[in-house]
């Protein structure tokens, strides 16, 4: 299906009236009505009584059902049913090599062991997370400053100023 949303100009903002969303995708308000009987999900009543606004994400959905009533020739139904498919949860009995590509399970099985080496290191080996604290380390011994370490010899003092 072609992308419709990239061929209509839909302004940059969150909430739309239902005569802008009209404007937009090029239908009569009596159309985009009976589009919202047929698909509740669309549009947000701001409070009860109050007209009807539409999301950014409403008037693309808009854009969807016209391309497939009017492009693709699908009925009311068949555009509601293509679009659950769209939007449905991939099943959980689907093989996961459909779903990630071939040589899945040989990856997803190598960062298992990935995984199961990293935890044997952290714990010791035994599968059992175990935390310690890092062994103590001596305290470096001061060393006294004053007189050298080669007896009482003492260094000779230094001369300021220049050299003559």
């Amino acid at each position: 299906m072609a992308d419709n949303s990239a061929a209509v100009e839909i302004p940059n903002r969150a909430l739309f009236k239902a005569s802008e969303v009209c404007d937009i995708v090029k239908v009569q308000p009596y159309v985009l009505r009976s589009w919202e009987s047929e698909f509740p999900e669309l549009g947000v009543a701001k409070a009860p009584g109050a007209p009807r606004i539409y999301r950014r994400a409403d008037v693309e959905q808009v854009l969807k059902i016209k391309h497939l009533l009017l492009v693709e020739g699908l009925t009311l139904a068949g555009a509601r049913r293509r679009l659950e498919e769209e939007s449905a949860p991939v099943a959980a009995d689907t093989p996961l090599d459909e779903l990630m590509g071939r040589h899945a399970r040989e990856r997803i099985t190598e960062v298992k062991r990935g995984l199961r080496a990293l935890l044997d290191l952290l714990s010791g080996g035994d599968g059992e997370l175990r935390l310690t604290a890092p062994p103590a380390r001596p305290r470096p011994v001061a060393v006294a400053r004053g007189k050298s370490a080669r007896g009482d010899r003492a260094r000779p003092a230094r001369r300021s100023g220049s050299r003559s």
